[in-house]
């Protein structure tokens, strides 16, 4: 058997998870039905946490030059988030294919193998493993390891297979979606209302490249891709704006839907689901992938700590009891979002109400931390200090003993976690074969003399502020210390 995680699925979410996988030195293996990138970019960008996350293992900067969008909205109401303490503005106008281009590279380095032309049609699990049946190029293939995870999309076979129900809502309308060259037209980044409840959005993407949006309330609720052409997308363009890009070369197109669903479970045995597999919603300012991709890594090292051998009890567990709460809100904010955006004229005093609350500092912050996903607080048991739970900033700079200052973000590249502490007394603790120790001479955050930081950039513990110690905390997300355990088996 290979002991390691089969991952379904070659997009964002697959790949990032692949690639934590890989770090803590796990075999994983990655199946994908196309036979090659789509070079298709339904998201265009991702939230704030998201970019924090990929800058934790230092692959932010692979993705070159990118623009972080300076004003934030919820359904087409602006939020300034100028006047907020923390930047919560995400990244903008950057296509999913560069993304995924970027991770694919990151893969090739780490030596993760991604099978393309596989299509994963059934499903069998043991008790110490599952096995993805496929059929690939050479045809019906068998792959086997300790877990697996469907990061396959919306229609997830996986989840299907695996018999997860993904309640929600049916579709009700339709949408296109095409890029395109050729053409010159005005930017709406954020969408432009019509009457009706439609809506328009148009996104330059640079070198004379535009995508559009087309919210028209006349289309099928289930529209079909493969039937779509490129004059139907440019009538109704037309038809909504009075501008014709009949004469454009497309790029790309897409039909979609605004039907939704959560997936009751996010493990079921040894099958896992992340990404849209687990929150399937309608495109809306990339939110679905920014999800998935904290979802990636939330699962990431606590599957590794599983191979690995010193997973405490309950600890894959607690990847649904994190993630799904983020999923349930993820699905409210979709819906309130979508009748913000695409509700008719008797909506505006609504409209009205949400912008004068989100004028104000503290609402503002609040629903630009959902969005953002700097908001997220997890559980990590009982404590009153602030930052116990949320995420430690990866700008934040350390300076250590050595004389060096490190940004945070830079100490987490290898995926494990890390001791912050101020005592350069402090005896050494047995768990350094998946935690690093740094010795700080100054708090890393006010009235703060250490932190527990996990690998996903989460304050575990902190000092003070948590209610149980440092050794409690280390058991607890870390599992039983090497040296401990050869101690209790020897007997000493």
């Amino acid at each position: 058997m290979n002991n390691g995680v089969i991952v379904v699925g070659a997009g964002p979410v697959g790949l990032l998870l692949a690639g934590e996988l890989r770090l803590a030195g796990v075999d994983v293996t990655v199946l994908d039905r196309l036979p090659g990138p789509s070079g298709e970019s339904r998201a265009l960008g991702f939230n704030r946490r998201a970019a924090e996350s990929l800058d934790q293992r230092g692959l932010l900067s692979r993705l070159g030059d990118f623009t972080w969008g300076p004003m934030g909205h919820f359904g087409g109401v602006r939020i300034d988030l100028g006047m907020l303490d923390e930047d919560h503005s995400g990244v903008l106008g950057l296509s999913q294919a560069r993304t995924e281009e970027m991770l694919g590279g990151w893969l090739d380095e780490l030596g993760v193998p991604v099978r393309r032309g596989c299509e994963v049609t059934g499903l069998r699990e043991s008790p110490d493993g599952v096995t993805a049946v496929f059929e690939g190029p050479a045809g019906r293939g068998e792959v086997t390891g300790a877990y697996l995870v469907g990061c396959d999309g919306p229609r997830s076979t996986v989840r299907a297979l695996a018999g997860i129900r993904a309640p929600g809502w049916e579709a009700t309308r339709g949408m296109y979606t095409a890029e395109m060259a050729g053409v010159a037209l005005r930017p709406r980044p954020i969408g432009e209302r019509l009457p009706g409840g439609n809506m328009v959005l148009c996104t330059p993407l640079g070198d004379g490249r535009y995508r559009i949006v087309v919210h028209d309330k006349s289309l099928p609720p289930r529209p079909d891709t493969r039937a779509l052409t490129f004059a139907q997308v440019a009538d109704s363009w037309q038809r909504l704006t009075g501008e014709s890009v009949h004469h454009a070369r497309p790029l790309w197109l897409w039909a979609s839907d605004n039907a939704a669903g959560l997936a009751e479970e996010y493990r079921r045995g040894r099958v896992f689901l992340a990404g849209d597999a687990a929150h399937a919603i309608p495109p809306l300012a990339a939110w679905g992938l920014s999800a998935g991709m904290l979802d990636a890594v939330n699962l990431g090292w606590k599957l590794a700590a599983a191979i690995n051998g010193w997973a405490p009890d309950g600890l894959l567990d607690t990847y649904h009891a994190e993630r799904h709460p983020v999923g349930r809100q993820l699905m409210r904010n979709v819906q309130a979002a979508s009748m913000l955006y695409l509700g008719e004229d008797d909506l505006d005093p609504v409209r009205e109400v949400v912008g004068e609350l989100v004028a104000r500092k503290d609402a503002a912050g609040h629903v630009a931390g959902m969005i953002s996903g700097l908001g997220i607080r997890y559980d990590m048991g009982p404590g009153d200090h602030p930052l116990l739970g949320k995420r430690i900033p990866p700008d934040l700079r350390l300076t250590l003993t050595d004389g060096t200052r490190p940004r945070l973000a830079d100490l987490l590249h290898t995926a494990r976690g890390l001791h912050i502490t101020t005592d350069e007394t402090a005896p050494p603790h047995p768990w350094t074969d998946r935690i690093d120790t740094i010795t700080a001479t100054e708090p890393p955050a006010p009235g703060l003399d250490a932190a527990l930081i996990r690998p996903d950039g989460y304050i575990a513990w902190t000092r003070p502020g948590t209610d149980h110690d440092l050794t409690h905390a280390l058991t607890h997300w870390f599992g039983t210390a090497r040296a401990m355990a050869t101690a209790h088996e020897t007997g000493r």
